[in-house]
């Protein structure tokens, strides 16, 4: 693992934990990965889907960070209302100013904000490490949960530009080599 590292939590507000694919398995592996980041001085950047109306309207339960990893007083929080969390936030600057250029990546929705920021983040120069079992979606009308996790594990691996790619590894391999 890069000393230049950072750990991305993407959308895991109480909506989603609420009605994800096992959600909280999937919450207890991400609080062990937030855990491992910390005593790694590895920094953790919370990015926060946020809409005018419905269960992501600003200081609504369902649109705040789920307790169980919260982020602590100094770690960044940025509010996206797109599936690009660089879009239109300052993500991009915060990840420069720290001179990171690995992401690890986990969150929700992985057919969507997990896969378009994890894309984005490669095109942007940053090479990305997408935990398998630490990102969650719903059922669709076509497939299952399960079956959309498994696609984007698939097809995410090995995506990238000649310099950078996504890698895709459990959440217990992430650090091994740290």
């Amino acid at each position: 693992m890069k000393k230049n590292t950072a750990l991305l939590v993407v959308d895991v507000q109480n909506f989603m934990i609420e009605h994800a694919y096992q959600g909280n398995a999937f919450l207890t592996r991400i609080e062990k990965l937030i855990g491992q980041a910390r005593e790694l001085q590895i920094p953790v950047v919370y990015i926060r889907h946020t809409e005018d109306e419905g269960e992501f309207k600003i200081d609504t339960p369902t649109w705040q960070i789920h307790p169980a990893i919260a982020p602590l007083k100094n770690d960044p929080v940025f509010n996206k209302s797109a599936c690009d969390s660089f879009l239109g936030t300052p993500l991009q600057e915060e990840l420069q100013s720290k001179g990171i250029e690995q992401l690890i990546v986990v969150g929700f929705q992985s057919e969507y904000c997990i896969d378009t920021t994890s894309r984005r983040a490669v095109s942007l120069g940053y090479d990305v490490t997408l935990a398998s079992d630490c990102h969650s979606t719903f059922d669709s009308s076509v497939l299952k949960a399960k079956q959309i996790i498994a696609h984007h594990n698939q097809t995410l691996g090995g995506f990238g530009t000649p310099s950078n790619q996504i890698r895709v590894v459990s959440s217990e391999q992430i650090f091994r080599e740290a």
